[in-house]
């Protein structure tokens, strides 16, 4: 549908409203009102939850929402705030797949605003979507834990909480391709820490922390045969500003990347990923398997040099069948940007990442952006529809490539939500939303962070009962050719080869 279109169906369903007896508009004021969460023009999934809002300008009314065949749902506004039934909802998002939603708010007196609306896209969104909630603090936590969020409803349900783990800090969960049943995730300063991977329903406990390695496993990507899970290992600490806009700076002192075998229980890498003279981080496997992409830096003195660290993004050929490492290339080079968080659509079309002007921990940095790669062209796009002008950082694909789940502070620059982005199959994006709410004003009131969103195809059935009942840890080995004489202090890696 193009924009005229679009503009046409808006003001026809506005007509269409007017002669509808339960909406009896006694004017039509043609003044604008303002929203929250900011729905207006956005491009949701025809099977997403109720896009429940708010607005100063209204305390009493009605809202009606109209699809352009002239089928109109019609809910009370009250103390500001409407909320509409999701059975009512998705029937009315079916109805209007593929083309437009008008949306108009009358206040008491019957005075209406100008109409806004709402494109209903044809494809859906992955149903479920993992991710931590945690509060903002910069040095002390108490609870927290991962949730999965039915996103054709407001239903959230725990998938572990850290009182199920004596308070340990849970963090870092990751899906392959993105089944609830393949899962990992860390545990940390308990006697259940550990890394958690769960393959077919049973969770099994490892202890990743070895003499080669800088610490336990981080940043987590499968592999596509569901055998090797990229890592990162990381030394990481933050520091406080005092007039930096940007309040906190949370940097690496040291970081490699490896690959964890997951029949054999050992650690694989290669010179390119685990150097002395760089910092890598963030792995991601491409969606065939054959790529590994990540980060890196040349190792600099921190946090002295914070400001001048800046990450390039690299591939190195990834062989399954022999676990063997081959040609490195560069793909965005660390000049005018640092680039982080890379990720592949599942078609294999796009790569998504965050880029700011230094460092790779971007959701205290107030310009980190999201921007977006066509591989097959090799154009590289700021993803303005999806942007702000706070910090937009992690982000994952859902399954069909066509949306988007990514953390924004757009909010208010402190507290982490996310949002939800659309792309097209030709490539055009659709401006992004905030995630509904059964209480519009939770996207401002909730004070706890998302943190790293991923989209999971089903529910994630093991709770944190399987969790502590898992299989006693297991110890991982490093595999490779290590001399413990030349590994390099500053960093911890080996000098040599070590695929």
């Amino acid at each position: 549908m193009n924009r005229i279109t679009d503009i046409f169906a808006c003001v026809f369903a506005a007509v269409i409203m007017v002669s509808c007896g339960s909406f009896d508009i006694k004017e039509n004021s043609g003044e604008d009102i303002a929203v929250f969460p900011d729905y207006k023009d956005v491009t949701v999934p025809f099977n997403i939850a109720p896009l429940n809002f708010m607005t100063d300008d209204v305390q009493k009314g009605k809202v009606m929402v109209a699809t352009e065949n002239g089928e109109h749902l019609v809910r009370p506004f009250k103390g500001g705030k409407v909320s509409f039934p999701v059975r009512r909802w998705h029937s009315l998002l079916e109805s209007a797949k593929g083309g437009t939603l008008s949306v108009t708010v009358m206040d008491a007196d019957g005075k209406a605003y100008k109409p806004f609306c709402i494109y209903v896209a044809e494809e859906p969104v992955d149903k479920y979507v993992a991710y931590r909630l945690i509060e903002p603090g910069y040095v002390l936590w108490n609870e927290m834990g991962i949730y999965q969020r039915d996103l054709e409803s407001f239903r959230q349900s725990a998938v572990v909480e850290n009182k199920d783990l004596d308070y340990a800090c849970v963090n870092c969960h990751n899906f392959a391709d993105r089944d609830p049943q393949a899962m990992v995730f860390h545990a940390r300063k308990t006697e259940y820490g550990g890394t958690y991977v769960n393959v077919d329903g049973r969770f099994e406990k490892l202890d990743t922390k070895t003499p080669q390695t800088i610490s336990a496993l981080v940043y987590p990507s499968w592999h596509t045969s569901r055998r090797y899970i990229a890592f990162s290992v990381n030394s990481t600490a933050q520091t406080f500003h005092v007039s930096d806009p940007n309040k906190i700076e949370v940097y690496d002192s040291k970081s490699d990347v490896v690959v964890y075998d997951v029949e054999k229980r050992k650690l694989l890498t290669s010179s390119s990923l685990f150097s002395r003279s760089s910092f890598e981080t963030f792995p991601s496997f491409s969606n065939d398997g054959s790529k590994l992409y990540y980060c890196t830096a040349d190792s600099l003195k921190m946090p002295t040099s914070y400001k001048s660290l800046k990450y390039a993004l690299c591939s190195v050929e990834f062989d399954a069948e022999t676990a063997s490492f081959g040609k490195v290339d560069t793909l965005v080079r660390a000049e005018n940007e640092s680039v982080t968080m890379p990720r592949m659509s599942p078609d294999g079309r796009y790569m998504l990442y965050t880029s700011t002007a230094y460092g790779n921990f971007t959701v205290w940095h107030k310009d980190a952006d999201l921007v977006l790669v066509d591989l097959e062209s090799g154009e590289r796009h700021e993803a303005d529809r999806w942007n702000s002008g706070e910090a937009e950082s992690y982000h994952s694909w859902s399954g069909n490539s066509r949306w988007v789940v990514f953390s924004t502070r757009r909010t208010d620059g402190d507290y982490t939500r996310l949002c939800l982005g659309y792309i097209s199959p030709e490539g055009k994006l659709g401006k992004a939303f905030l995630l509904p709410q059964r209480d519009p004003e939770q996207n401002k009131r909730l004070m706890k962070s998302y943190n790293i969103s991923e989209f999971a195809a089903g529910k994630i059935s093991p709770k944190g009962y399987a969790v502590r009942n898992a299989s006693d840890s297991y110890k991982v080995e490093f595999a490779g050719s290590y001399r413990p004489e030349e590994v390099d202090a500053a960093t911890g890696a080996s000098a040599v080869s070590v695929n």
